[in-house]
């Protein structure tokens, strides 16, 4: 197979090429700004500290500390938080309570118990005491015990007088339970609670 000879541009493609050419101009490179050595290079401005949400006063030795700031309020007591609940029952009745003039009509020591055993005792008396038709009842927690060494970690004291008002608040309970208060000095005082249960039907 006889191989083609190589192609060569006429004379007419030759002119408009050179013509096509002749407009083309070339790229100049951009030149690179010269710094000026002479002047001195900024400083970085310093990164602004946010100032705090609140401003820390002189103190003097003798002087009376200020108030708590009100992020670092502690949480109220039990006994506060329970004093200070709505009122659900009959208010005279509710009053003669508090006095300690109404004789609880059957209680529980759990006084002792852990959480495990306590928690499924207070709710069998509190469905028999409901279903017996009682209206005030008493529940017996104890105060708790002062640690010698509490440890790293802080404990709270009488963790059953904390948690009975929740479990008597929760289900199975809550449906029961009219009002929940702490107990007269003659019937265990902070040591205990009054509930006052709801009619059975």
């Amino acid at each position: 197979m006889a191989r083609r000879p190589p192609r060569t541009l006429s004379n007419e493609d030759r002119k408009l090429w050179s013509a096509v050419a002749k407009t083309v101009t070339r790229n100049a490179q951009p030149k690179k700004p010269v710094l000026d050595q002479s002047r001195p290079k900024p400083k970085p401005t310093p990164a602004r500290t946010p100032e705090p949400d609140f401003k820390v006063q002189d103190f003097r030795i003798g002087e009376t500390a200020p108030p708590a700031l009100p992020g670092h309020r502690l949480s109220p007591s039990i006994s506060d938080r329970l004093a200070a609940a709505p009122v659900r029952m009959d208010h005279a009745t509710h009053k003669k309570m508090k006095r300690g003039k109404l004789s609880p009509e059957g209680r529980i020591d759990l006084h002792g118990m852990t959480l495990d055993q306590a928690h499924p005792a207070l709710i069998g008396f509190i469905q028999r005491a409901q279903a017996q038709g009682k209206r005030l009842v008493l529940v017996i927690t104890g105060k708790g015990k002062h640690r010698d060494d509490p440890g790293p970690i802080p404990a709270r004291r009488g963790v059953l007088k904390h948690q009975v008002p929740a479990w008597l608040r929760a289900v199975p309970l809550s449906g029961l339970v009219l009002e929940i208060r702490e107990a007269h000095l003659r019937h265990g005082g902070s040591g205990a609670y009054y509930v006052y249960l709801r009619r059975s039907r």
